[in-house]
């Protein structure tokens, strides 16, 4: 029978199940898809009639609708009771400093009722360069890209919204996504064109975290995640880029990459993999592990690797 303590008993049966959205429903999204089937509705969001098959494959209920375009999103309101919100915001806008999508998607969800809960996925980037320092959820951020630029946008929107409608909203700060099942989720194909990388004193951290992980801990996030929280989504490796290479290197029994000082890899290596290479940090894992008591599958990107 109904009841005021839960708003799902007043609907009819088939809508008190819990009913997940994935927003930005790629390599990650069907990961989460895969912990939570059997266990709700799912629904995802997709721009592409190619991908409709994939999706009901993998028991998720394909709605068609573009973050570009706010007026195809308006069928979303009131339809989950929890989101999951991974898509990037997009790299042409004019307003380089923004993100529309998450801007949109956070309107039409306020038009009728309201998630219980929504994450999203953010990027550590935001961290910017920490000079190798280890870094927890209340450090400032530094954004030193457009690309994280847009990001802290979208983390102040969602904010927003969890003030505005009581949802609670849980951001995952997210470092390099790896898995062998993946597509280019391991370093093998930049080892196998010889890209260089760093000397070591000259060397950044950098973070990882499993994919399979990741989907995890979205999910632990949406039940157990504190509301108006950051989390930092990263496994326990404590490791520098260029030995990261040379530890996948061994493994796939391929060359290890050559060392150069950062004044030659500056006129040889692309600016997008430059500005990975400006950046160290040693992400503090604690509170991912704390609250939502989630237990890494793979701890360390060897393990990871060789798995």
């Amino acid at each position: 029978m109904p009841s005021n303590l839960n708003p799902l008993g007043a609907l009819p049966f088939r809508f008190r199940r819990e009913r997940v959205l994935i927003v930005g429903c790629g390599d990650v999204g069907l990961r989460v898809s895969r912990q939570l089937r059997g266990r709700v509705g799912l629904m995802a969001l997709t721009s592409s009639t190619d991908r409709l098959p994939e999706l009901r494959a993998h028991g998720v209920t394909p709605l068609l609708g573009n973050l570009d375009d706010s007026a195809s999103l308006r069928r979303l309101a009131g339809l989950a009771t929890r989101v999951v919100h991974l898509a990037p915001p997009p790299g042409d806008n004019p307003d380089w400093r923004s993100d529309p999508r998450t801007l949109a998607l956070l309107r039409i969800l306020r038009l009728r009722g309201r998630p219980q809960s929504l994450v999203y996925g953010s990027t550590s980037g935001v961290y910017g360069d920490c000079q190798g320092d280890w870094v927890s959820e209340t450090r400032g951020v530094n954004p030193n890209t457009p690309r994280a630029v847009r990001r802290v946008h979208a983390e102040a929107l969602v904010r927003l919204f969890g003030r505005a409608t009581a949802a609670h909203t849980h951001i995952l700060r997210i470092p390099g996504i790896y898995a062998p099942d993946r597509e280019g989720g391991t370093p093998r194909g930049r080892l196998l064109k010889g890209t260089p990388v760093l000397r070591a004193q000259d060397d950044v951290y950098t973070n990882h975290i499993h994919a399979d992980d990741l989907a995890r801990a979205c999910v632990a996030a949406l039940w157990r995640g504190k509301p108006q929280r950051v989390t930092n989504a990263s496994d326990d490796t404590q490791m520098k880029m260029g030995d990261y290479f040379d530890l996948a290197a061994d493994l796939y029994q391929l060359p290890r990459p050559a060392r150069l000082p950062r004044s030659t890899a500056r006129e040889q290596l692309p600016l997008m993999l430059l500005s990975f290479m400006g950046e160290s940090r040693r992400l503090d894992n604690r509170r991912m592990k704390e609250e939502l008591k989630l237990v890494l599958r793979y701890p360390t990107v060897e393990e990871g690797l060789r798995a």
